[in-house]
């Protein structure tokens, strides 16, 4: 198989590994799928370290509602419904709830809008945006959004180059992106077989990044990266007054 261009950095993406398309993070509590017979190959870029499925470039918004965010995805990832957006609003209330009237806020990706309500009701200007789960949705009032949040979404998009200009375009110049996705660092290397858990097609992670590939691609769309955790990291161009208490991140 032939090489592709990493969207990331540009440089070569070689073959790396070819997995079951019902691969999927349920195997991480002992969970597995039976197998499709349908392949997905993973190419890595021996440069930045990005990794992705390229084949899913080609799909459609219908492909992907149809065959992996249908009404069995709950079965492979049964806390996103209610857990992680419960997780994500005690995180950002506990962190901004004191500054929460200076900010307005966007949780991009948001599925069913369960963060968004829980900070509305927390007293936030939060907003809710789902282009993926409702692709004809439009903002009611875009403009742009001081903190816009976009949990466990960067693994899901097989254009990533547009999806940070999507949010370039509705954060504010000097907002701040809070995203999370973990980090390949240790888990994916050139010449070894895909064993990760988070590597699973039946998820939707298609695009899986190194530290590197990460802040190559803030680069490349003119932020700064840093990070919380190894699953938990933010962006930027300008540090907001609001924010530099909070986090060193200037």
């Amino acid at each position: 198989m032939n090489s592709v261009p990493c969207p990331v950095c540009g440089s070569p993406c070689a073959p790396l590994d070819v997995v079951d398309f019902n691969k999927s993070c349920a195997e991480s509590w002992g969970t597995h799928l039976p197998l499709t017979g349908i392949p997905v190959y993973y190419y890595l870029c021996d440069k930045c370290g990005y990794c992705h499925a390229p084949q899913f470039r080609d799909w459609r918004p219908e492909d992907y509602r149809e065959r992996i965010y249908n009404e069995r995805y709950i079965e492979v990832d049964p806390d996103y419904v209610e857990k992680r957006p419960a997780i994500a609003a005690s995180g950002l209330i506990q962190t901004f709830g004191n500054v929460s009237s200076s900010i307005r806020h966007l949780d991009y990706g948001s599925g069913s809008g369960v963060l968004s309500r829980m900070l509305r009701e927390a007293g936030w200007d939060s907003t809710a945006y789902d282009p993926y789960a409702n692709p004809d949705s439009a903002l009611d009032n875009p403009g742009r959004f001081d903190l816009i949040t976009a949990y466990e979404i960067f693994e899901h998009v097989a254009d990533v180059n547009h999806l940070m200009a999507d949010i370039s375009g509705l954060l504010a110049e000097d907002g701040v992106l809070i995203l999370s996705t973990l980090l390949s660092d240790g888990f994916i290397a050139p010449r070894q077989r895909i064993t990760w858990w988070y590597a699973s097609p039946r998820n939707g992670h298609i695009s899986l990044f190194s530290k590197q590939s990460l802040a190559t691609l803030a680069g490349r769309h003119g932020y700064h990266l840093g990070g919380f955790s190894p699953a938990l990291h933010v962006m930027w161009r300008t540090v907001p007054p609001w924010a530099s208490h909070f986090f060193k991140i200037g």
